[in-house]
């Protein structure tokens, strides 16, 4: 099990990554200054770093430069809502291996640790989601549901892949919340239910089943 550290000052985000790496089978560990990540960095333990810029004490870039200086290798993800191209062509000259702009969903950063973290077995990664006769190309971005093809919106595509990277397993409100639509967004709304009445006018009302009082859960049809 791979051990990540992640350095993130507000503890919106911080929760929500270590949350999320855990639910995926990782081991997170959060702490909140560059002081302390770097302590943490260089006393070795960890598989790969998520690093944000804004930190209160320390320069999120700064304490990639110490930790490089001091010969940690391991690979950092930088999360920072600088979005010039300056400070990412900074991050990644400084020995960042990737860069994820704020906000963000967490499948997006989830997607980039699973990459960083198999960086020789990228290419053997899964390119077609399937479940039953439901299956979803990532790479061509095609759906299908009994033999036909299903066409899908930007934010089904996302909430039809979280199901089918978890298939049969109930998933909370928060939970697909948090994974499709990113951690700023409102958590009292509506709108995964909304989508979930989208994807199953889509794809058959029989494989989204509803969990009274815990979510939903994909399916495979009967028969």
């Amino acid at each position: 099990m791979a051990n990540i550290l992640v350095i993130e000052d507000e503890p919106g985000i911080a929760s929500f990554v270590a949350k999320g790496l855990r639910s995926a089978g990782f081991q997170a560990t959060v702490v909140g200054t560059g002081a302390e990540g770097i302590a943490h960095a260089i006393s070795g333990g960890y598989d790969l770093v998520v690093l944000d810029i804004g930190l209160p004490d320390i320069d999120g870039f700064e304490v990639l430069r110490r930790t490089r200086q001091a010969g940690v290798r391991t690979a950092v993800i930088i999360l920072t809502a600088r979005t010039s191209v300056d400070d990412t062509v900074a991050g990644l000259e400084g020995g960042a291996d990737d860069y994820v702009p704020k906000p963000f969903r967490f499948e997006e950063l989830l997607a980039r640790v699973r990459l960083r973290l198999r960086p020789d077995s990228a290419a053997d990664e899964v390119t077609v989601l399937s479940h039953g006769d439901l299956s979803l190309d990532l790479r061509t971005r095609q759906a299908s549901a009994g033999g036909r093809p299903v066409d899908l919106s930007a934010r089904e595509f996302t909430l039809l892949e979280t199901f089918l990277r978890h298939p049969e397993q109930v998933l909370s409100r928060e939970q697909l919340l948090s994974r499709v639509w990113g951690y700023d967004f409102d958590p009292g709304s509506n709108v995964v239910d909304v989508y979930v009445r989208y994807l199953r006018r889509k794809v058959g009302a029989e494989r989204l089943v509803t969990v009274r009082g815990m979510g939903y859960r994909l399916v495979a049809p009967q028969g």
